[in-house]
């Protein structure tokens, strides 16, 4: 159960009225009231009794001793065990009309599970959620949670068990060989066995833009079509199920795989061949639009260091015009030496004419070289890797650029310079006028004839922007899919219920008018507060009118230091790897990391020992070979069989969870449900499709973007290119985190908003607040078309809102919504469709609007409130100092990720969260340890409690020999 509570949860969960407080008060003793109030709300609330006082959320024993008026201490003198605690489980199952459950129950709620459940849910904690329920609702008292998680995982392995028989019957005997074959090693010329199976090269990532990644890519994806799997064989099969086959058989040598049954041995590998082909094709399509980029790069960057070269800039042409201007009509009858040259003279009238023609010529020039580049290198790529993708579009002003797309492709492999005069080639709607004079040449009689390599690059360059926009499409894939099955496809029969969980209106007028009437307040409140607003002023003369202060300066804390100080003293050098021990001792994060084989010969404690070395190795980057008293080989095993994404994000949560549980208000104060977001930069290895040159820090790398509650709990992480949207990182984040926390504010910096990130943060139900940079340049939207009553904002007033396209549109938005809050598509693949380029979608105009009314309202706020500002500002700096102990705990090798493989470099990022929650934890429980001694007993003053965050590490030793002794513990309590 949540430890988090807000007032109005607490009463509408834990008040104790009616006949229940009748209940309660026939028990005599004030601790016998109090225990069985908390003990009846529990099982009210969960469907069973807690195993332990703790339990139960510290704000619910509060909330009931204050009803009751019976003092909460009283607690401490109650038997958690025995036959008092007994006798009241009984009374309380028999005024509900419960029963206890018998071991007939649990046999029936497996088969129930099997039936009902698994296919849809995989994690086991929501099953047991599940479970509970349904004993809950059948009023029979749940089994201990030990055997509740055993019939979880008896349900499991029977759905396994029969979804295994059911996909081995529908594969032929030919598909079965050929996946056994991908297993056996292939002999080399001379007919040795050496080398890697098939099953091994299919698991590697693609490499960097070359010729080579894309014949590996294309050689992966003709092995995978080898295998012939039936086309329905997945049909109406959730993802997740098909993703845990799928995992389960990614991590396991060649020879591992014979070992299991056939059809558990078919099903795996028919799982990773599906899914593995749709990665692959994705790999494809992302290396046809990096080539395509890298042709129109380098093409610029020729031109521009030729034109740098070759032209001579004239200053202040326009100056110069106005006084050739004057001079002519002055005197019209002069001729041009006496009247025009003394202003401007020849050699600079040429060099003006020089530099128009140069600017006229240089777009010819740069698809010129372009052209170049791409005849003599890059078309040995292209064509062949366009052959291997089933390219289409569902959109009717793009038919001609597909049949363009056709014609290439059947003539890949044939020599001709031109094409065909029989052949039927598009032009109208596909080959811009600026392209007409490389792609259509005449011969000497005039007849017209189509350069195919001209024409290729013209189509190829056009086909990357409709692939990037989602607007092409690839079959088979599962990124650039069709973006309809990005969509819930029942959201028309569970209408009602999408638009219930978003808590907008079904009726899109009522949203208009909702809307408009918040941006009118809005507006209003900063109007009338305008004369007395000190720090905003709108100045007319100048281009920009919008003029903000900054920030004034707060007050500085006094005692912070003096309590890292202290902290320094009592726990000097703590070593990191003793805090992720503790961690481990409080919280049990190892349990959260379950292997993904069939069996385990490893004693309990060794498991332990050798998962958090791992954990530690990967997290600081120092590698297995540092940890002391394990060998290499030992920590490698424990990587590939249980540290897996998944289980490190369950792990995080939990470490999240027990920080946000711990916290005690009078120190942290309540509960929070902001965040903030953004990205830092790490060093890795770039050949591969994820690490990408980034502009601003030079180098190779990857984007990390975090998500901060504003005293340094991350509650997401998420690996990212340098290129990516940081609007769809942010987004994602905030859906799909894996805490407790509910978030409803999310601060982010200028490049983690956009209009259509506003729209769908207000579609989604929580608030975008960036820190816009720069502010001079803001403007505010009108709600009417005339707003006399805005006096004061009238120099910062632009347009009118167009409220007729939200609310023509204001279905398919909340469809979109709803497919970003269930998760059936990356935030990113969705985001990709509302963009500026290419044939725009139908919806993405009326979420610019959408976006633009809420960042108007945004804007008044933040040009009314002093304190929003400094909020938004202190949130990010929680990111800042986030980011800078990085690289404290990742200090190996440079704080380099040196893999080519993108899931180790999303579990080295993973790891080094875990690590980093785990320091957060211990240090927020030694901060509340010092300031519970007398003579920290109200010290901190406001400004210091403002300034206190848990991320400090000072007293903090990630080096060293790393020795790990279970048997000590950190002296907290």
């Amino acid at each position: 159960m949540k430890q988090n509570w807000t007032l109005d949860e607490l009463i509408d969960t834990w008040l104790v009225k009616g006949q229940d407080l009748a209940f309660v008060q026939r028990h005599k003793t004030p601790t016998n009231q109090l225990v069985v109030a908390l003990l009846l709300k529990y099982f009210q609330t969960t469907g069973r009794f807690p195993y332990r006082r703790r339990d139960i959320p510290r704000a619910a024993i509060d909330f009931i001793s204050r009803q009751l008026q019976i003092e909460a201490i009283l607690l401490d003198k109650y038997s958690w065990r025995g036959r008092t605690i007994k006798y009241h489980r009984r009374t309380i199952r028999d005024y509900l009309g419960f029963r206890e459950g018998t071991v007939a129950d649990g046999e029936r709620m497996a088969e129930w599970l099997v039936n009902n459940v698994v296919a849809d849910e995989s994690k086991v904690d929501r099953l047991m959620a599940a479970v509970y329920e349904r004993y809950r609702q059948e009023k029979i008292e749940p089994p201990t949670a030990g055997r509740v998680e055993r019939i979880v995982r008896s349900a499991q392995r029977r759905y396994s068990d029969r979804f295994c028989i059911e996909i081995a019957a529908k594969l032929p005997s030919e598909t079965k060989a050929a996946l056994d074959q991908l297993l056996k090693r292939e002999p080399d010329d001379q007919g040795h066995i050496a080398g890697y199976s098939p099953f091994a090269r299919l698991k590697r990532d693609a490499g960097n833009v070359s010729l080579k990644s894309i014949k590996k890519e294309a050689a992966k994806l003709t092995t995978i079509h080898a295998v012939q799997l039936p086309t329905d064989l997945f049909d109406n099969i959730p993802a997740h199920i098909i993703e845990l086959f799928r995992s389960r058989v990614a991590v396991e040598r060649p020879r591992e795989v014979l070992r299991h049954p056939k059809p558990r041995r078919y099903t795996m590998l028919a799982a990773f061949c599906y899914l593995r082909g749709r990665e692959i094709i994705d790999n494809l399509v992302e290396l046809f639009i990096n080539i395509i980029k890298k042709i129109e790069k380098n093409a610029e960057n020729t031109m521009l260091k030729q034109l740098l070269e070759e032209v001579h800039r004239v200053q202040g042409k326009k100056r110069l015009l106005v006084d050739i201007a004057r001079a002519s009509v002055a005197d019209p009858d002069q001729t041009v030496r006496d009247t025009i040259y003394p202003v401007a003279d020849p050699d600079t009238l040429q060099h003006i004419i020089d530099e128009w023609e140069s600017e006229h010529g240089y777009e010819v020039e740069l698809r010129r070289v372009a052209r170049q580049s791409y005849a003599r290198h890059y078309r040995r790529m292209v064509p062949p890797l366009l052959q291997s993708l089933q390219i289409q579009s569902d959109t009717d002003p793009l038919q001609p650029l597909m049949q363009a797309v056709a014609l290439i492709q059947r003539y890949v492999g044939t020599g001709y310079t031109y094409y065909p005069d029989e052949e039927s080639v598009p032009l109208v709607d596909v080959v811009p006028a600026a392209w007409q004079p490389l792609v259509v040449q005449h011969n000497g009689s005039g007849q017209q004839r189509i350069n195919r390599i001209s024409y290729e690059l013209c189509i190829f360059q056009a086909l990357r922007e409709q692939l990037r926009c989602r607007a092409a499409y690839v079959d088979g894939a599962n990124r650039f899919r069709n973006p309809k099955d990005d969509l819930p496809q029942d959201f028309d029969e569970k209408k009602d219920d999408y638009y219930a969980a978003l808590q907008q209106p079904q009726d899109a007028k009522t949203f208009v008018n909702q809307l408009r009437q918040q941006m009118v307040d809005a507006l209003y409140t900063l109007d009338r507060g305008f004369n007395q607003n000190e720090w905003l002023a709108i100045d007319t003369h100048r281009k920009h009118p919008l003029r903000l202060s900054p920030l004034p300066a707060q007050d500085d804390p006094v005692h912070i230091r003096l309590l890292k100080q202290a902290i320094q003293e009592r726990w000097s050098l703590t070593p990191l790897l003793d805090m992720l021990k503790e961690t481990e001792m409080r919280i049990g994060l190892t349990d959260y990391f379950h292997t993904s084989g069939s069996d385990v010969r490893m004693d309990e404690e060794t498991q332990r020992r050798n998962l958090l070395l791992c954990l530690y190795a990967l997290g600081t980057n120092a590698g297995y070979k540092r940890m002391g008293g394990v060998s290499s080989d030992a920590l490698r095993h424990m990587r590939r069989r249980y540290v897996t994404k998944q289980n490190l994000r369950a792990a995080i949560g939990a470490v999240v969870n027990a920080t946000l549980a711990e916290r005690a208000p009078y120190i942290w104060g309540e509960a929070t449900t902001a965040c903030a977001a953004d990205s830092k930069k790490f060093a890795a290895w770039d050949q591969n499709l994820l690490t990408e040159w980034h502009i601003r820090y030079r180098g190779p790398g990857i984007m990390v973007y975090w998500h901060i509650d504003k005293k340094a709990a991350c509650i997401h992480s998420q690996v990212k290119r340098c290129s990516s949207s940081e609007v769809a990182a942010m987004i994602e984040g905030v859906l799909h985190h894996c805490t407790e926390m509910s978030v409803d504010k999310n601060y982010v910096d200028t490049h983690g908003q956009s209009s259509v990130a506003f729209a769908f943060c207000h579609l989604l139900g929580f608030d975008l607040l960036p820190r816009l940079q720069p502010m001079s340049r803001q403007k505010l939207y009108k709600p009417y078309r005339t707003n006399d009553e805005f006096t004061n904002l009238t120099p910062i007033l632009t347009r009118p809102i167009r409220w007729e396209l939200i609310a023509e549109h204001y279905d398919e938005m909340v469809r979109y919504a709803t497919a970003l809050r269930l998760g059936t598509a990356e935030a990113e693949a969705i985001l990709q469709r509302f963009t500026k380029h290419g044939v725009q979608h139908p919806t993405y105009k009326a979420l610019v609007e959408l976006g633009k009314a809420k960042k108007s309202i945004f804007l008044c706020r933040y040009l009314s409130s002093l304190e929003l500002r400094r909020e938004i500002h202190e949130g990010l700096n929680v990111v800042e100092n986030w980011n800078s102990a990085n690289g404290f705990i990742y200090f190996a090798r440079g704080s380099e990720i040196r893999t080519n493989d993108r899931e180790s470099q999303e579990i080295s990022v993973l790891a080094l969260h875990l690590l980093q929650a785990s320091m957060v934890y211990i240090n927020t429980l030694m901060i509340q340890r010092v300031l519970r001694e007398p003579e920290w007993e109200n010290r901190l003053l406001p400004e210091d409690l403002r300034a206190l965050t848990p991320l400090i590490y000072d007293h903090v030793n990630p080096y060293g020999h790393f020795d790990l002794d279970l048997g000590t513990r950190l002296q907290l309590d």
